[in-house]
């Protein structure tokens, strides 16, 4: 089923959210040293400035580029969508994280002229995590939500 462009933003909007929100919860959680209930509101302060940077670069830039990447490693005849799917998934991933985490450095963390040591280690410390979340976890519960809604509206 072709999804039309308010679908497609809706679906962006939310699957920023999910993955820009637990990041934010992870990142303040390492930087304190562990998590607590706390956290979840620390967060929302954060999500203010980071989920709208994140819907602009997903919508006009990283979607398009990560696509493209993702259909230069599949193959239309014998790969599953299931396949394809999570191949687009991962290379969101592997451009996503890199930027966000720059982002969150240059405004969040006090790098001064380390800012390219921290970058690097704070973007290390994502991958991980925004990788397995958006795989099994946020991402996965997005996609879910999404067929669930396509099959209420169908």
């Amino acid at each position: 089923m072709k999804k039309s462009k308010l679908h497609q933003f809706i679906f962006t909007c939310a699957m920023a959210l999910v993955m820009v929100y637990a990041m934010i919860c992870y990142n303040i959680a390492l930087n304190i040293g562990h998590m607590t209930n706390q956290i979840f509101v620390l967060a929302l302060e954060e999500l203010v400035i980071m989920w709208p940077i994140a819907i602009v670069l997903e919508w006009f830039f990283v979607e398009k580029l990560a696509v493209s990447l993702a259909m230069k490693k599949v193959d239309h005849q014998k790969d599953s969508q299931q396949y394809i799917k999570l191949t687009i998934c991962s290379m969101i991933v592997c451009i996503m994280c890199p930027i966000m985490s720059f982002i969150a450095t240059l405004l969040f963390k006090d790098a001064g002229i380390q800012i390219i040591a921290v970058w690097i280690e704070t973007t290390v410390f994502n991958f991980p995590m925004a990788f397995v979340w958006q795989i099994f976890f946020g991402g996965a519960f997005v996609r879910k939500m999404e067929s669930y809604f396509i099959r209420q509206i169908a």
